[in-house]
């Protein structure tokens, strides 16, 4: 059975060396001192390590059962999500007025990691119930917060988000689900969603659906959808739970993976719903916890990487397997340990160093949302939207492939079900293709996010990454990251200047190059992250740090990373200068 233990350390010295957070000037960042997220991380990892890792393969091999309308969870699942509200875990950032314990989403964010890592598949019914809870939290009246938010922040009720119908996906314009007014105020809804995470489940005593759905007098295309609040259960007065709600499961979906997570067909049949927010507004309520959510989805992806790679190192130090080129390592054996050869050092170096400039990167974006949040940071705002679909999109696309990677370090071993390496790869693909499949996210940062406010945020990324390039002139030590990373950024700007003057001419040019500038961009991204853990690590080094191992490794990786993975960026480029014409060629027949 795979193993995993949560990166305490790494996340500590990224919160602590990296980030700085104590001496931060965000409002919650004084009471995180390293003592605070130390206990916080060290009592996650507990959890994680001895409660939901253990049933990662049994949620996978069991999966969700369907018994008269009923989805029964695998085993050990509702034991586990007793766990998790019991130790407060589910109200960790909500606010305190409706029971949560009102940390910053950083710390959120680094559990998160954590929990997702163990365990995806389980850690998804928290999350889909956190995004509900923000959604209702920002755009709910008085008394919807009254009535629903408690529960949420609790877990005693989960939430689920129903976007998708039978025959749209991205493209919600085309929904047919409908919201018929009545004269109490409340809407019968009527239609079929899929792809419903957590739809049904047997771990909570009601289920708070988040429904788009169409209300007369809309209009055509998404202007005319409105948010509204389904539960399972309808809610009385005093806050007892009343009648069974018009809605119903029609199946479980068989998916490739997260079979432990409940991914439902839902049907509504003239289900009693409350409008959330504005009437035909509802894409804007729906994208208030969008950053959030795409955040903890880029997230997803190198969590399940980490996991992936903790076994796949474990692998290689353990199985004995050819000699050495340049002498046995292993003498009183047959052979030496995988991890003695060059490639499989290539294999795990490109897991190690993207995993940890994910965490960084990830980390850091969520600082960026709670300076927005709790200090009406425009500008800060600004930047993690610029960011998140990068970081949803690169770290996912990423995160795939070094759960493949490290499947590979098995051998044929990595593809027997017994080890669990499959699993890592088919948990980690969903992340690709939900919260806005990956072509999407590619779009959005090029077709919007770098035109937002008149380019101003990608100007000050640029002028970001330019300062952290001029912070080490004259540092011999930190050329092998400052000179990369100088090049890399001349490369995304000579890129975001191509789409401004082929993309005028023929916006083809710029989306045909869309997917590439967001790993180019994913690049950049990492690379900033590396410099800063660098020389955070030389800082420490030059303190007299005790464990000067583990920072020269951190600083050894860096270095893979800038030398080995940072070129990606001119291929990259290259293909985004070839426009449009060498994918627009061929005509729809001739595929």
């Amino acid at each position: 059975m795979p193993r995993y233990i949560a990166p305490v350390k790494d996340t500590q010295f990224l919160l602590h060396e990296v980030l700085k957070i104590s001496a931060a000037d965000i409002p919650g960042y004084s009471d995180l001192d390293e003592a605070f997220t130390g206990a916080v991380l060290e009592e996650a990892a507990k959890l994680a390590g001895d409660v939901l890792a253990p049933l990662n393969m049994v949620g996978d091999r069991e999966g969700c059962v369907m018994e008269n309308g009923v989805v029964r969870t695998p085993t050990g699942f509702r034991a586990a999500f007793d766990a998790l509200r019991a130790g407060g875990w589910t109200a960790l950032d909500a606010d305190p007025a409706y029971g949560g314990q009102g940390l910053p989403h950083l710390m959120h964010t680094a559990v998160n990691e954590t929990f997702v890592s163990a365990n995806m598949a389980f850690q998804m019914y928290q999350g889909l119930t956190h995004g509900a809870y923000s959604a209702i939290h920002v755009h709910g009246s008085a008394e919807q917060k009254a009535t629903y938010l408690p529960k949420l922040v609790s877990c005693e009720w989960t939430g689920t988000m129903n976007l998708t119908e039978p025959h749209c996906g991205t493209d919600l314009g085309l929904m047919r689900t409908k919201a018929e007014p009545q004269a109490d105020g409340s809407y019968r809804i009527t239609g079929q969603k899929i792809f419903i995470s957590a739809g049904e489940h047997d771990m909570a005593d009601n289920i708070i659906h988040l429904v788009l759905a169409k209300a007369p007098g809309g209009g055509t295309g998404t202007k005319g959808i409105s948010l509204f609040i389904v539960p399972k259960f309808l809610v009385n007065e005093d806050g007892s739970l009343g009648a069974r709600n018009a809605l119903s499961v029609g199946k479980i979906e068989e998916k490739m993976g997260i079979h432990g997570n409940s991914t439902c067909v839902m049907n509504y049949d003239g289900a009693t719903g409350y409008l959330l927010g504005d009437l035909h507004k509802g894409m804007r309520a729906m994208f208030t916890m969008m950053n959030e959510a795409r955040l903890g989805v880029g997230l997803q992806g190198y969590a399940v990487a980490e996991a992936a790679y903790q076994n796949a190192l474990a692998y290689a130090k353990d199985r004995l397997q050819g000699r050495d080129v340049t002498g046995a390592k292993n003498p009183g054996e047959a052979a030496d340990p995988l991890i003695v050869h060059p490639d499989i050092r290539r294999n795990l170096m490109e897991q190690k160093s993207f995993v940890e400039g994910a965490r960084a990167l990830t980390l850091w974006a969520a600082s960026l949302i709670d300076r927005s949040h709790r200090m009406g940071d425009a500008d800060a705002e600004g930047l993690v939207s610029l960011m998140i679909p990068v970081i949803k999109g690169f770290q996912t696309d990423k995160g795939f492939e070094m759960a493949v990677a490290a499947q590979q370090v098995y051998g044929g071993h990595g593809y027997i079900e017994e080890w669990g390496m499959s699993q890592f790869a088919r948990d980690a693909r969903i992340a690709m293709i939900y919260e806005g499949a990956n072509g999407v996210q590619a779009l959005d940062l090029v077709g919007r996010k770098l035109a937002t406010d008149g380019g101003k945020h990608v100007m000050a990324f640029f002028d970001m990454v330019k300062a952290e390039v001029r912070a080490h002139d004259g540092d011999a030590r930190m050329a092998g990251f400052a000179e990369p990373l100088k090049a890399a950024s001349k490369q995304l700007q000579q890129a975001a200047m191509y789409f401004m003057q082929a993309g005028m001419k023929n916006p083809n040019a710029a989306l045909a190059g869309s997917y590439d500038f967001m790993h180019l961009m994913g690049h950049v991204c990492l690379g900033l992250m590396w410099t800063r853990m660098a020389k955070a690590a030389y800082v420490a080094l030059d303190g007299g740090a005790a464990d000067r191992d583990w920072l020269e490794a951190k600083i050894a990786t860096g270095r893979f990373y800038m030398a080995r993975q940072l070129p990606a960026c001119g291929m990259h480029l290259a293909r985004i200068e070839s426009g449009a014409e060498p994918v627009m060629a061929l005509a729809a027949e001739a595929f």
